[in-house]
């Protein structure tokens, strides 16, 4: 509560220092703001219900130039920045609610993922030597590290999830899609808003920005966000609530406009977590193929131990490694807009820093069994885009150079605890039964990656006919990475082993938990890619589209340690991993109809992957992390819809729906789920189905073509509504209102290589709220999220060594509270 203060009265005091300094506002034309905020919610793609006058439409720059969003052909959602506050949808974790073909996964910040229709990036353990299938842009900034998701929106116009390929539009290549965020610009009339929510489990958030003229030249804005809240799973060992919040957002920007065809913005920013997490709970047991005598149920007994709960939703844990979470985030940009007659030429320059500390508990127990597990990394970017808009009768067009610059350095620890000889070595070895063999054993880990990449694209619009429009778009792309890794292991006693061939029982009992390996991966390659998209508006509200884009993604390297052979020699060949080709092929409509007051837009789309980049992992010590092999084929196909009616002003509704079919089309060798794992490898390939036998020969690979991809619901759909009505409250004329958002998923695989004991059934979640509100901005409301207080899980892992081991991390439980909010 103390650090909550602390926060909310060095975000006042930075307020009020800034208001100090501004003159007072004056009748100046305002700065030309981000058209995407011209409209705050519900429209003809948008998401959610927000207040709006019928017919309005949402204005994009999905395309690099302000449109609405009817005119744009392809598959864009839009949330609002009033709704993305109203709907508690603070980040893009929550924001999956809202927008059904968006996936998100998160066991911590560094181990976060981002993809759209089943694509992205690879579902697991992060490795940094590879690239985001979806890219985050925050004010035209490419944000390399999907831990950027993690953090609370700041002071946010509008959010666009853009779906499909989008290289030839964006500096870096996406082949899955992105999500593009835009933020309240600096104005020259003085405004500003203010906004305090409080809720149970200790949850405290406050918001506030401020902007207005320095001169009839310059002006400012700033933004400030602080969030807290109380774990929603007690550890019985430590006495904490962990899964806590704790965020600390800070965004300035100032806006020079020396002419009325210049714009030169200036913008820094800076977050902060520093949360209780990342933890877990007891889900379950699945045989294996090991030893009855080296199950989790035989291996806990013979050290007396038992979860605290065996039932996950009653939130227990009891992780004896202290967690931690801290992740900072920041950077600064300089834009520059410059009208040209017809055309825009805009220069981004950018740096971003982001700088992770953790401490996991990587065993999921209360053994002492991994005592620390941690990663700690620091990265630095840089990027430079330069691109020119022209637009006219009969042509619009992109044309752009983009330049990327990224360095990651991360030091590594990993140790085992007393309870580790026990757990790890088999108990026909009389070693088990000594706790010094593996009690201290000790794994540095430095590495650190050099990327660079540099593109030149573009992106013309024909308007062959006022209904026809040809685009075709080019990319050329330039990747290099420059990788090391280094594994150093080190006895309980201080004493480096090497691996010399020559070892002692104890030692290879050592080297069978953390082997050491030093490699220096490299990759580099050029890249071409295209789309073509035809479009034509049957009549002035129905828009027909196709479009076929050849993309690809950039290949990659193994920064996390590769697999060994017989001898602990590194297996060179799996350094690297090959670039993704895609073939992608989309058709759609879009309508408005009934004078537009309702909105129907329907797309069916099919991406084909070759060199699929797959995290797999073969659930030992040694390799925990895991590490990138190419599968074969992959492919994502499916329906979507989204549709939204306003009769009148004092109601409104949507409903979004999504069927995706993401499957392996081909994937002979891919690691085995647990339940054909754990016993004696032995060559040959089987197809998972059978349950564990214990002691059984496991396979050394499975082939799971044909099955589906992690992460992936075969259905979704969020779905609300929102009605309001004329009153007066306190003396002030306003509308009361009453809103709901409710979101429905099937079940999905947990697991790269689907499992029967890591699939997670479907769920439903239902939020509501209900307020008062005036047209000055004067905001009060009560809101429930979950209301139903429905169990169910974000994620599913597989336990270390093949145990039979399942640990989750159940969703939110109900929470509600209040908000009060206010323009001034």
């Amino acid at each position: 509560m103390q650090s909550f203060v602390r926060r909310t009265l060095l975000a006042t005091t930075m307020l009020a220092s800034a208001v100090t300094g501004l003159p007072a506002a004056h009748a100046e034309e305002a700065a030309a703001a981000p058209a995407a905020a011209a409209d705050d919610d519900q429209s003809s793609t948008s998401v959610g219900t927000g207040a709006h006058d019928r017919g309005s439409d949402i204005v994009v720059t999905a395309r690099r130039r302000n449109e609405s969003s009817q005119e744009v052909p392809l598959a864009i959602s839009v949330v609002g920045g009033d709704h993305i506050d109203s709907t508690g949808s603070f980040n893009v974790g929550r924001l999956q609610q809202l927008t059904p073909t968006l996936q998100y996964y998160s066991s911590n910040p560094r181990n976060t993922a981002v993809n759209i229709r089943g694509l992205g990036v690879p579902f697991g353990l992060t490795n940094d030597g590879i690239e985001q299938g979806v890219g985050i842009y925050v004010d035209d900034v490419y944000n390399s590290r999907v831990a950027s998701a993690t953090f609370d929106f700041l002071d946010v116009a509008q959010v666009e999830v853009l779906r499909g390929p989008q290289g030839t539009l964006y500096g870096k290549n996406t082949t899955a899609g992105a999500i593009n965020i835009t933020t309240n610009q600096p104005t020259f009339d003085f405004e500003g808003k203010a906004e305090v929510s409080v809720g149970n489990y200790n949850f405290k958030q406050a918001k506030a920005a401020i902007s207005g003229p320095l001169s009839e030249t310059l002006a400012a804005r700033l933004a400030v966000s602080s969030t807290s809240r109380k774990g929603t799973i007690y550890n019985v060992v430590t006495d904490q609530h962990i899964q806590s919040q704790d965020n600390l957002g800070l965004r300035g920007q100032l806006l020079w406009k020396p002419t009325d065809t210049i714009d030169v913005t200036l913008a820094g920013d800076f977050s902060n977590q520093d949360a209780d997490c990342c933890g877990s709970v007891y889900v379950r047991t699945g045989l294996t193929q090991r030893a009855l005598n080296r199950q989790f149920a035989a291996l806990a007994a013979a050290q007396n131990y038992a979860p605290p709960s065996t039932n996950p939703f009653d939130r227990l844990t009891d992780l004896d490694t202290p967690l931690k979470a801290k992740n900072k985030i920041g950077g600064a940009s300089l834009r520059v807009k410059w009208e040209l007659g017809e055309g825009t030429l805009t220069s981004v320059t950018a740096w971003r820093f982001w700088d992770w500390d953790p401490s996991n508990d990587r065993d999921f127990t209360g053994l002492p069994i991994v005592a620390l597990s941690q990663n700690p990394s620091q990265q630095d970017q840089y990027t430079q885009e330069l691109r020119y808009n022209y637009s006219s009768d009969k042509i619009d067009f992109v044309v752009g150079a983009f330049g990327f610059y990224q360095r990651i350095d991360t030091q590594g620890t990993e140790a085992q605890g007393a309870a580790a000889s026990r757990w790890s070595i088999a108990p026909s070895n009389a070693l088990s039964n000594d706790p010094s063999v593996l009690n201290g054993l000790v794994a540095y880990n430095t590495q650190y990656l050099k990327n660079t990449s540099a593109a030149l694209f573009g992106q013309l619009s024909w308007h062959v006919t006022p209904e026809l429009t040809l685009q075709p778009g080019v990319r050329l792309n330039y990747d290099k990475k420059d990788g090391f890794y280094q594994r150093r292991v080190f006895n309980g006693q201080g004493t480096e082993l090497i691996l010399d061939g020559s070892y002692t029982a104890r030692e290879t009992a050592q080297l069978a938990i953390y082997t050491p390996q030093e490699i220096s991966p490299k990759f580099s390659d050029w890249n071409f890619s295209y789309d073509f998209t035809a479009s034509y508006k049957v009549a002035p509200d129905v828009l027909l589209y196709a479009t076929y884009a050849k993309s690809f993604k950039s290949g990659g390297i193994n920064q996390n340690g590769v697999p060994v052979d017989a001898q602990n020699n590194p297996i060179l060949a799996s350094a690297t991993v090959k670039p993704e080709s895609v073939h992608h092929y989309e058709a759609g409509i879009k309508t408005q109809f009934w004078d537009r007051r309702a909105t129907f837009n329907l797309s069916i789309f099919r991406s084909d992957i070759t060199n699929y980049q797959a995290n797999v992992n073969n659930g030992q010590y040694g390799v925990l992390r895991g590490y990138l092999a190419n599968a074969g084929e992959v492919r994502s196909q499916g329906v979507e819809a989204d549709f939204s009616v306003r009769p009148s002003e004092r109601f409104n509704a949507y409903v979004n729906g999504a069927y995706t079919d993401a499957t392996y089309k081909k994937f002979v060798d891919a690691p085995c789920p647990p339940e054909l794992s754990g016993g004696t490898i032995v060559t040959g390939t089987q197809t998972p189905g059978a349950p564990g036998v214990p002691g059984a020969l496991s396979p050394a690979n499975c082939d799971i073509s044909g099955q589906r991809l992690p992460g992936v619901s075969k259905w979704s759909f969020s779905f609300g509504a929102e009605a309001n009505t004329p009153v007066s409250l306190l003396g002030k004329d306003g509308e009361a209102y009453i809103g709901y958002d409710g979101s429905v998923r099937s079940n999905f695989s947990s697991n790269p290589s689907p499992s029967a004991y890591t699939w997670v059934d479907g769920y439903s979640l239902h939020n509501f709220r209900a307020g008062f509100r005036t047209d000055e901005g004067f905001n009060v409301y009560g809101w429930v999220r979950n209301a139903f207080d429905e169990n169910y899980f974000e994620q599913l892992f597989v336990g270390p060594g093949n145990t039979g081991l399942i640990a989750g991390l159940p969703g939110d439980p109900r929470t509600w509270g209040f908000t009060i909010s206010s323009n001034f």
